[in-house]
Order: structure tokens, then C-alpha cells, then sequence
């Protein structure tokens, strides 16, 4: 099978979801024709936006090749969005559990059968201050690696602007209209990885290969230069320690 067909699933949410799309947002879309006619694929999109999958489906639904995102396991559970995603396939990802691999196997199966399998390598919304991607996590390199597929690196900025991340006291702010701006560009290159094991070494490079694609088409999209290194949550999180040890001690 070379593409997955825009089954009933699928037409009945974008019947749902594109009207107020419409309504509510301006579009900016570029690059669709990276987006291959056939064949399984892997899309990396940056992450900065609870909106961020509405605005990325919406353009890759009008390509014609639908999209399969990782989605956390909780949102499958019951309710009427279980059930849209349950019946669109989208891939649950069970975090800390013995079912964790079952969404990597999905997703490689997923392509396998000619389908598109939708990454956000940051593995959740950014946390750089000035919402640029983090360092990624390897998944999307691991999986590109082993089935061969094409990586499309994916920009998307606008929509923090109606729905900020991380902001619980500030309310959505639908108007004046925003602009949602979607870049998608060429494959990256992975070909320097080829016939090597996935070392965490190896996968760690195809990451940051895959990172810089996806970051230096959202400086074309910001119009601003790409930053000097991205943001490492965990590299931040031990210079906050550093910095509250050293107070503590300054404090005695």
C-alpha cells in the first residue's frame, strides 16, 4: 500500500475542525509540494502551541495525505475526542510503562504501510524563552533510520499568538485574526547515517541534523537569525540547581 486512504474517520474531522479553522484564522502555507504524493513518510514539526496540531493537520489534510500524530495515551480514554482519534489512528504513547515500545512499532508499521507519521522531536511544547525548538529527543531519528523514510522538517508559528503555551492566567485570544504560518521543507539529509548502528551517539547526531532543518525554516518563517545553540531543558534545569546551591551557600 503506497498512501492511506481519507477515510470516513477523517472527513468527519475535518468537517469538525476546518470550518472554525477557517473562520478564525488566516493561513500562510508554503512547501506542500515537499509533501510526498506516495509512499510512508516522516513529518518533524517544532512545538510551541496546544493548537499547533489543529494548524499542522489542516495543512497536511489539504495535500491529501493524511496525517498520524503520537498523541498521549490519556486523551484516547472515552470521550467523544477518544473516539475521533481512535477512528482517525492516531498513536497513543504510554510514557513510564511497559507498552512504551508500542508506539515506536506503531509508528514503523504505520510507514511501512505507506503512511505519514507526524513527530514533534521536542517530545512537548517548547520551553525556550523565546519559542524557538529545543534539543530534540531521538524518536524521530530512530525510526526514520530503521524504515528508511524521507524526513520533512515542518515550521509552524502564529498560533501561540491565540493560545499561548504554558500560560494558564492569560485567555485565548482569537481576535484580531491570527496568522497561522506553516513552512514545510526538503528531506533532510540522513544519508551520513546509513549502514550505522543506532548508537545513542549516532541517533543523537541525526537528531540535531534533524533539529537544525526544522529551526533554520522557522528563522525563514520568524525572518530572524537561527539562534546560536537551542535551548536544553535539562542543561537548564542543572544551572538552576547550580545557581540555587551556590544562593544557599552565599546565604550561610
Amino acid at each position: 500500500m503506497s498512501r492511506r486512504r481519507i477515510g470516513f474517520w477523517y472527513r468527519l474531522a475535518a468537517v469538525i475542525a476546518k470550518p472554525p479553522l477557517i473562520v478564525l484564522f488566516k493561513r500562510d502555507w508554503q512547501g506542500m509540494e515537499h509533501i510526498p504524493a506516495d509512499g510512508g513518510f516522516i513529518t518533524a514539526v517544532n512545538h510551541n502551541s496546544y493548537l499547533d496540531p489543529l494548524s499542522y493537520g489542516h495543512f497536511q489534510y489539504n495535500t491529501g495525505r493524511v496525517p498520524r500524530f503520537l498523541a498521549k495515551a490519556a486523551l484516547f480514554k472515552g470521550s467523544f475526542v477518544g473516539m475521533m482519534l481512535r477512528g482517525t489512528g492516531q498513536i497513543p504513547v504510554y510514557r513510564e510503562s511497559t507498552t512504551a515500545l508500542d508506539a515506536f512499532q506503531a509508528a514503523v508499521d504505520a510507514i511501512e504501510q505507506g503512511e505519514c507519521v507526524v513527530f514533534y522531536p521536542e517530545g512537548t511544547l517548547t520551553r525556550d524563552p523565546d519559542l524557538w525548538p529545543m534539543a530534540g529527543k531521538s524518536g524521530a531519528a530512530r525510526v526514520a533510520l530503521l524504515t528508511k523514510a524521507p524526513v520533512i522538517p515542518v515550521a509552524q508559528w502564529g498560533s501561540h499568538l491565540a493560545l499561548p503555551p504554558y500560560a494558564k492566567d492569560r485567555p485565548v485570544r482569537l481576535f484580531p485574526r491570527k496568522t497561522l504560518k506553516v513552512l514545510a521543507g526538503p528531506a533532510v539529509d540522513l544519508s551520513r547515517f546509513e549502514g550505522q548502528e543506532p548508537t545513542a551517539e549516532v541517533l543523537r547526531a541525526a537528531t540535531e541534523v534533524i533539529m537544525a532543518a526544522i529551526t533554520e525554516l522557522l528563522a525563514e518563517v520568524r525572518g530572524e537569525p537561527v539562534p546560536a545553540e537551542l535551548y536544553d531543558p535539562r542543561r537548564a534545569r542543572a544551572e538552576q540547581r547550580r545557581r540555587a546551591a551556590e544562593a544557599e551557600e552565599g546565604s550561610k
